[in-house]
């Protein structure tokens, strides 16, 4: 067995990000620039104002009671053509050009209009109200960058700043591979023997939501030819998944049967629980080498190896920096026993401590088949190999499951 940290460099070191392609900003959420965006136009392209109520020199505007003639109006989207001249006011609306002349905006709850007559009811000094031609940005301004990942403001912005078409990286394309005989799709009759498949679901949701895309191949059966078919063909894709037949029992067949096909292992065995028989090499395919992930068929096996290992390789493939899987510090809520040589990750629940701080309890059952114990865990508790016992109220590392960053 190698350590947790040495199998996740191992296998983050076999990836580099993907190729470049150019997709309408609409389609973009989610996808990582390429390239750095860069604004096509100014905004506002001239001096606005940010209020309703009348644009005037400023200097005809400090005396209370002062009286200034209307002589105009310049509504969003129109313009006042004509010259603010000393004891002059034009009627303005927000985001109404500034009119020549004029260096403020008497706001209208500030004022009193008799006709054309405008009495000022609270002083306005030089420059107040207005925006400026180019406060949000000016053409040329760089205002997102490459390795960005973009958001829905982040599209809102490109829209404004008049860039239809963005360069992003490739989306990767991960082909997941179900096996087994136990397993039966969701929705189909099962037999008296068998479970319904949840790992393929799972991990496609997992791929997608990290800025993958997601090739569900269904469920093989426990034969080698089967295997082989399944797995054959798959060129385009990034990287091939498997869930189940990575153990040594009768029936794990994964490496057996598809090394007959050309797959090639680097390393099987990971110190780590759940997940120990995680499996990871390439796949020789007649016109490329896809790297290859066959994760352990419990469900919280494999998607905790998700977790740790597929997730950096969705961030390499898309050219997002290298990230280590953030922990922090919590206070444990139970007694634990000293581990063994494994690296635990135990489901538990999270709760506010009361000094800024979680407790987080470990469930008292941990098998790795027990789903709706990941689904109702609020984070991870994190143990070393050889940890020693500890004691309620010690400090331990956890993986928060409601981080941003964490996506499972």
């Amino acid at each position: 067995m190698i350590p947790v940290a040495q199998a996740r460099q191992r296998i983050v070191s076999r990836f580099d990000r993907l190729g470049v392609e150019t997709v309408s900003f609409t389609q973009a959420v989610g996808r990582v620039l390429a390239e750095d965006v860069t604004a096509r136009i100014t905004q506002p392209p001239v001096a606005v104002s940010a209020m309703d109520g009348y644009a005037v020199r400023a200097s005809d505007a400090r005396g209370i009671g002062a009286v200034l003639e209307c002589i105009g109006e310049a509504p969003a989207g129109g313009r006042f053509e004509g010259q603010v001249e000393p004891g002059m006011a034009v009627r303005i609306f927000t985001g109404g050009p500034v009119p020549n002349g004029a260096d403020a905006i008497l706001i209208q709850e500030n004022a009193e209009r008799d006709g054309d007559q405008v009495r000022v009811i609270a002083p306005v000094s030089t420059g107040r109200y207005i925006r400026p031609a180019g406060l949000d940005f000016s053409t040329g301004d760089v205002l997102l960058r490459a390795g960005r990942r973009l958001t829905p403001r982040d599209i809102g912005l490109c829209a404004a700043i008049n860039q239809p078409w963005l360069r992003v990286v490739r989306q990767p394309i991960v082909a997941i591979l179900a096996t087994g005989n136990e397993i039966a799709l969701p929705g189909d009759p099962i037999g008296p023997n068998q479970i319904v498949s949840s790992n393929s679901w799972a991990l496609s949701a997992f791929v997608e939501r990290n800025g993958g895309v997601a090739l569900n191949l269904g469920i093989a059966p426990d034969d080698p030819a089967a295997l082989q078919t399944a797995v054959s063909g798959l060129n385009q894709t990034d990287l091939i998944v498997t869930t189940g037949g990575a153990s040594v029992g009768k029936h794990d067949l994964i490496q057996s049967a598809l090394s007959v096909i050309g797959l090639s292992v680097d390393f099987w065995k990971i110190a780590m629980r759940p997940g120990k028989p995680l499996i990871f090499g390439a796949l020789e395919q007649t016109s490329a080498r896809i790297p290859f992930l066959g994760l352990p068929g419990n469900p919280v096996s494999a998607m905790v190896c998700a977790l740790v290992f597929m997730a950096p390789i969705l961030r390499r493939l898309q050219g997002l920096p290298d990230a280590a899987l953030a922990t922090e510090p919590a206070e444990l809520g139970t007694d634990l026993p000293a581990n063994d040589e494994r690296e635990d990750y135990l489901r538990a629940i999270l709760d506010p401590a009361g000094n800024g701080r979680l407790v987080a309890t470990p469930f008292a059952k941990q098998d790795s088949s027990m789903l709706s114990r990941l689904a109702a865990a609020d984070g991870l508790v994190v143990r070393a190999p050889h940890a020693p016992a500890a004691a309620a109220g010690e400090t331990v590392r956890i993986i928060n499951l409601a981080a941003d960053a964490v996506i499972i």
